[in-house]
């Protein structure tokens, strides 16, 4: 058994919006979906389409005629909804619900999630039987959330509050630090090609050169960028050797 929370979509219609979920759950580690009386019945054209992959979530779902089925051997729930229900119930964010859940989770308790409607969410009665309410914090002129968006937020607050939000990757280079010694040897080939072309005036030659290296120390520089700009170098060297001379 997964722990984590399972989520429960009430009614659902759209396949497209199922196959989104189990998506979203996928991407956060979730996998225990439950269905509860979709429309049109089970299982729907073009759901594992939308899955893009995540048809482990699909498969393992499971479909309940009522809602007091799907919930039964959960021993709390929440509600999503965008709307204040006039009940007199718990409200939190998604990040303070899937914390409470992690605690709950960790001391084998069996959390469920439920999102309602496409169209219309939940009905009172429905969220009358959940312990607390989750809702978003999402603009209040445009408070409405995609079943799958609202379902990817929660994923994401949960890996976070489990301790699972590592970082993948680091962006850290791989290669290896130029040397001192590749590093001298470029600056030489630099500053030669330069004064053959004649870009220091005499006077400013040492300050330009100076400047020059203190840039190029800033740039952490790998061994293969070394490489690459003698590289570059000796291909303008090469270049000017062969360039016919200009008449004058």
């Amino acid at each position: 058994m997964n722990p984590a929370p399972v989520v429960i979509l009430v009614a659902p219609q759209l396949a497209e919006n199922i196959g989104m979920t189990a998506r979203a759950m996928a991407n956060f580690g979730l996998s225990d979906l439950r269905l509860v009386a979709p429309r049109n019945g089970w299982p729907k054209k073009g759901v594992r389409e939308a899955a893009s992959g995540a048809t482990h979530v699909l498969d393992g779902a499971t479909v309940h005629a009522t809602l007091p089925e799907a919930i039964a051997d959960l021993t709390c729930l929440f509600a999503t909804t965008a709307r204040e229900r006039g009940q007199m119930k718990r409200v939190a964010l998604p990040d303070a619900a899937m914390a409470e859940t992690a605690g709950r989770i960790a001391h084998g308790e069996r959390v469920g999630v439920m999102f309602g409607r496409e169209r219309v969410g939940l009905t009172n009665d429905e969220v009358s039987l959940a312990d607390a309410i989750v809702t978003f914090p999402v603009a209040a002129d445009f408070p409405s959330l995609n079943l799958a968006q609202a379902v990817l937020l929660v994923g994401y607050e949960w890996r976070r509050a489990a301790g699972l939000a590592r970082q993948p990757f680091t962006g850290a280079t791989r290669a290896q630090p130029a040397t001192r010694e590749a590093l001298l040897s470029l600056f030489m080939h630099l500053e030669a090609r330069l004064d053959a072309a004649g870009f220091y005036p005499p006077e400013k030659r040492e300050a330009i050169v100076r400047n020059m290296r203190d840039r190029l120390h800033r740039m952490s520089l790998t061994e293969r960028d070394v490489r690459t700009f003698r590289g570059a170098l000796k291909a303008i060297d090469g270049g000017a050797k062969h360039r016919p001379a200009e008449p004058v």
